[in-house]
């Protein structure tokens, strides 16, 4: 602040003749005085840390066996979670779920949806068998109405739908903004403490896949969940993306339909192509989805009509992980690959970032530049080096587990001497130093 000498007349910013006694030169920058923070009371005593009750922290189950998968055993007392996805991903149906659910179990919810009127959402409740005794429903987007409906249900679970729609009078600008969300989520986040109540928020993402809203809103929360999915499919993924109380990028599977949505427990086969004849441009991966192991097929196709501008499109894949691919196949002279137009996908809509799919992803490549199919009970894992060398993986016991419990017979790792590799009955596991031992194997030279 600047203030001027004679008067007391304050500015935000330097002027050189005071506004309200108009003398020239009096106007000068005050500093702010230095706070001094006096001792306060406790809520509670400090006490060792083996004294503290781990009671009132244990999970309980959520009624829905993948997001307690995720969840790491179910939901805490108290935790604050973020649940992030797109419009239309299925997010306010599985949640609609979770507290039919957890009303189903005795415990008392209240849903607050400022999105959808309160019909709405009870006309998807009885789309989905959701309308349960124990399952209040409120409708608002004011945050003092909302902490009022707390006071007065006292639930066990808590679920804003969304906290971009929630707004309060005390704060500027508006509903979804900055300063709102900031304000809105600290209120939820002491409520929830304060009254040791489990509390959802649900959140909206930007273009480009990110959570809108300030970067503090993830900081401040215990659990941040990202929920995925195509529209042209009823798979969806929920992935943990922070998670204080479990393990971090462990995945759930949910099949959503006009009747509601369901746990997939067995996704993988809905991550491979039925059939029996080999196709040329297709290879089968087992990549590692938190602990979970699941089987993809990865696709490919190579144009036989070179062109000057070669295009390069992916699908369930890092388009620059498959650059790094193309440039090391491309070392190989016999596998033109700089001038073709090349196209890479997953089956299902998986997305695939495990770096131990490159090796499947090299094969399904070198099979459609090739026209040689690859045999039907193979399966490809190693992560590739840039100068073509496979290295090993993590789980590799858990990844082969998996291949010999789905029927494969062959499977190719990464040569490594120090890990102890265990014998399956039915698979036969082939170990390659570098990619071009692979692709001669094959017999994808041309």
């Amino acid at each position: 602040m600047f203030r001027c000498g004679e008067c007391g007349w304050e500015a935000a910013k330097w002027v050189g003749r005071c506004g309200e006694c108009q003398v020239w030169g009096s106007v000068a920058e005050v500093g702010a005085p230095a706070l001094r923070v006096a001792p306060g009371a406790v809520t509670t005593k400090a006490v060792p840390i083996g004294d503290v009750a781990v009671e009132a922290a244990t999970s309980v189950s959520s009624g829905v066996s993948e997001l307690d998968r995720v969840l790491g055993g179910g939901l805490v007392p108290g935790a604050v979670i973020l649940l992030a996805g797109e419009p239309g991903v299925g997010k306010s149906t599985l949640l609609l779920e979770v507290a039919a659910q957890t009303a189903r179990s005795g415990r008392r919810t209240l849903y607050v949806s400022g999105e959808e009127s309160a019909s709405q959402v009870r006309l998807r409740a009885d789309r989905t068998g959701a309308v349960e005794a124990e399952l209040y429903l409120a409708a608002e987007t004011d945050l003092g109405a909302v902490l009022t409906h707390i006071e007065d249900t006292q639930p066990a679970l808590l679920v804003i739908d969304s906290v971009q729609t929630i707004g309060t009078s005390d704060s500027d600008g508006v509903p979804g903004g900055v300063s709102q969300v900031k304000e809105v989520a600290a209120a939820l986040v002491r409520t929830a403490k304060t009254h040791n109540i489990t509390t959802i928020l649900v959140g909206h993402v930007t273009k480009d896949g990110s959570i809108a809203g300030p970067r503090v809103l993830e900081h401040i929360v215990d659990v941040v969940l990202n929920f995925e999915g195509s529209r042209e499919s009823r798979l969806r993924m929920v992935r943990s993306m922070k998670n204080r109380f479990g393990p971090v990028d462990e995945v759930g599977c949910f099949d959503l339909s006009s009747d509601g949505i369901v746990p997939v427990t067995d996704p993988t086969g809905l991550f491979l192509e039925a059939r029996t004849i080999p196709v040329s441009g297709t290879c089968v991966a087992v990549t590692m989805e938190g602990r979970r192991p699941l089987v993809a097929e990865v696709q490919a196709l190579v144009s036989a009509q070179e062109t000057e501008k070669p295009r390069r499109a992916t699908s369930g894949l890092d388009s620059s992980r498959l650059a790094l691919i193309l440039a090391v196949l491309q070392r190989d002279r016999r596998l033109r690959l700089s001038s073709r137009d090349v196209f890479a996908a997953t089956v299902g809509g998986m997305r695939l970032l495990d770096p131990a799919a490159d090796l499947a992803v090299a094969i399904a490549l070198a099979s459609s530049f090739s026209e040689v199919a690859v045999p039907t009970g193979v399966v490809a894992i190693g992560e590739l080096g840039l100068a073509g060398q496979l290295r090993r993986v993590r789980d590799i016991n858990a990844r082969l587990d998996e291949a010999a419990r789905l029927g494969f017979t062959h499977a190719i790792v990464p040569a490594d001497t120090n890990s102890s590799l265990k014998k399956r009955p039915g698979l036969e596991i082939l170990e390659a130093f570098s990619l071009p031992d692979v692709l001669d194997a094959l017999r994808f030279r041309q």
